[in-house]
């Protein structure tokens, strides 16, 4: 049985990687060093029995908005970035198992091949017998982000808390890597996000985990045991949700 997750205040949460996050210092494609530290800290707090599921990008191999912007279709374009989307998590898949963690990729898209069809029942019925699932091609559908998927995914599991792993320490009023004077912000509303937006997740993302009440972390995934230490909320991030600070 799992350790108990009483330090923890959520049982059950949904990391949300961006392509690019898995990168590391390449230009694109996978970086396999980042990608087994990552399943490590996955494998950490699986083992203090947080249950937890996963929805990736596909950014650092396919991007269907760039893809229109050249001329191809965009529908074309984003079933590209769904396939790229699987590729990335069958990477995670493939170095969580090699940490023996039971691991099952569900896909939007039925390639029955080398994953699961995603069939709610079915993924829930995984997270409930302590495996690792991971979501890939999004929602199966053009023209919906990732980031939607992460959102529709959370709710779909009953998710406590949506975890986004990016290369940056949380929400900053501008972009920190273009603008030096940005500032980081610690706490923010659903509402915050959608008036000044602040590019975390986009509208669609925000409103879902809004209309069903799911808390989201914004931290750096670069960051070594950052997974950990934001699910006890003792490092650098921003925490977004329906309560002003200090209400």
């Amino acid at each position: 049985m799992p350790a108990s997750s009483t330090a923890f205040q959520y049982q059950r949460v949904l990391l949300k990687l961006s392509g690019e996050s898995l990168m590391g210092d390449q230009g694109y494609g996978i970086d396999p060093k980042l990608v087994l530290r990552v399943a490590k800290e996955i494998r950490t707090i699986k083992a203090k029995g947080i249950e937890i599921c996963l929805v990736v990008g596909g950014g650092n191999i396919f991007r269907g908005i760039s893809g229109a912007a050249k001329g191809m279709e965009r529908t074309t374009g984003d079933h590209m970035g769904m396939l790229a989307t699987l590729m990335n998590a069958l990477a995670i898949q493939d170095a969580l198992e090699e940490l023996e963690v039971d691991t099952r990729v569900l896909s939007a898209l039925p390639i029955s091949a080398v994953c699961e069809p995603y069939i709610r029942r079915r993924a829930k019925r995984h997270i409930e017998k302590g495996r690792v699932v991971i979501f890939a091609a999004g929602t199966g559908n053009p023209f919906f982000t990732t980031d939607t998927a992460a959102a529709l995914r959370a709710a779909e599991m009953n998710c406590d808390l949506i975890l986004k792993g990016t290369k940056v320490d949380g929400v900053y009023s501008a972009d920190p890597e273009k603008d030096k004077s940005a500032t980081h912000l610690p706490q923010l509303t659903y509402m915050d996000v959608l008036s000044r937006d602040l590019a975390v997740m986009d509208a669609s993302a925000i409103s879902l985990a809004r209309e069903n009440g799911i808390p989201m972390i914004v931290f750096s995934i670069n960051s070594a045991g950052a997974l950990e230490r934001v699910l006890q909320h003792q490092d650098r991030f921003t925490l977004i949700t329906d309560k002003q600070k200090g209400a």
